[in-house]
């Protein structure tokens, strides 16, 4: 896979030699640091750094490839998992079969979580994990693309602003996604759109599917998308733990037209989409396109039928809904008492207060569109009417 070489993931042959510059990379063990000793690791960083690096390279002694590195990860994720949320459920893994490769599209919410949850799932039902496609502007610092790489990720390249830098890096994504589905048999994982639907709207960017068969141009595009076993997926969590940074960058784009992230801001994110409270989370395989689509808004639009009426609603958008100004009085939306017990509706009304009043005012309608936005898009879809 000469062609893929500035992309791909690691091989198994080179995780030994990673793992080494990873024990050594005196950032990430700053950062682990912190992590495991928030409150001992300014004053005694100087001894607990030597310590943590010792420990690291007994932890991965004898691993000498990327499963047997996921299965020692795998208790950290679940602990991780347990602490940040309230319970995570699956449907529609029985969907899939093992020996057949699929490109899993899905909804964009968390820049981590989002494929883990995907990976949790399907490595506990015992299916290879996938590759995950992650943005360049994602990886600043070196150990960072080291640890994504070691899990599989492959690059995808935003950063470039060249017309035809960029029409050539789409293409070397397209073959390489092909590639892997259909010569390599390994899953692929990739949002719906670049970025995270900040808004609560879950759309899917027709210019992906239209990247996808770039690298198969010989061949029809529903041949393609019957060769690359799209399943849509669904992730929905009870409550957005970067929901207030996202309320305040909507916020500051519709007043002032724009948006700079502050340095670090999404190392920021990251950390916190990964720790911070989640409540319980909801994912949701769906079956596999088998349909002719002839072109890519034609797939778009089944993909955001598929994706949105599959997403899970939890009391928390029904609450935001009744309160939204944006929602439609002509849906018939039931009352959120019709459809959640009287002690979980309570709950979940109390811990939604908690988290308006942690809003500043101005924020709030964008907060509360968050997480009222499914409702309206699942109900519509529902009701046989279009989205807009």
């Amino acid at each position: 896979m000469g062609e893929f070489e500035a992309i791909r993931p690691f091989n198994d042959t080179e995780v030994p030699a990673v793992l080494a510059r990873l024990i050594n990379d005196e950032h990430f063990l700053d950062i682990l640091t912190r992590y495991r000793f928030p409150k001992l690791s300014s004053p005694l960083g100087w001894l607990l750094k030597p310590l943590l690096r010792h420990r690291l390279r007994q932890e991965v002694s004898g691993i000498t490839s990327v499963s047997m590195l996921q299965d020692k990860l795998e208790p950290y994720v679940d602990r991780t998992i347990e602490k940040a949320t309230d319970g995570v459920t699956y449907s529609g893994l029985d969907n899939l079969r093992s020996g057949c490769a699929y490109l899993f599209m899905a909804n964009h919410r968390d820049i981590v979580m989002d494929p883990a949850f995907v990976n949790y799932a399907v490595y506990h039902a015992g299916l290879p994990t996938p590759r995950i496609a992650i943005g360049d502007n994602l990886l600043q610092k070196p150990f960072v693309s080291d640890l994504m790489r070691l899990n599989k990720s492959f690059i995808v390249h935003r950063s470039i602003t060249g017309r035809r830098e960029k029409l050539a890096a789409y293409q070397m994504l397209s073959a390489y996604i092909n590639h892997s589905i259909r010569q390599d048999s390994q899953s692929i994982w990739i949002a719906q759109a670049e970025g995270r639907a900040k808004d609560g709207d879950d759309r899917t960017d027709s210019a992906i599917l239209k990247m996808f068969h770039m690298g198969c141009k010989d061949e029809s595009f529903a041949d393609m998308v019957k060769a690359l076993h799209i399943v849509p997926v669904s992730i929905s969590y009870e409550y957005d733990p970067c929901d207030l940074a996202k309320a305040r960058e909507l916020y500051t784009r519709e007043t002032t037209g724009t948006y700079t992230k502050a340095p670090g801001e999404d190392d920021v994110s990251i950390a916190l989409g990964i720790t911070g409270y989640k409540g319980r989370v909801h994912v949701e395989f769906g079956e596999m396109l088998t349909g002719e689509f002839s072109d890519a808004r034609q797939l778009a639009t089944e993909m955001d039928r598929r994706i949105l009426t599959n997403y899970h609603l939890f009391p928390s958008n029904h609450l935001a809904y009744e309160r939204w100004d944006g929602r439609d009085e002509t849906l018939a939306v039931p009352p959120a008492e019709s459809l959640f017990t009287a002690d979980e509706l309570e709950e979940a009304r109390q811990k939604w207060q908690d988290r308006l009043n942690n809003c500043p005012a101005e924020y709030r309608l964008q907060m509360i569109r968050q997480y009222a936005q499914p409702v309206l898009n699942k109900y519509r879809l529902l009701a046989g009417r279009p989205l807009d």
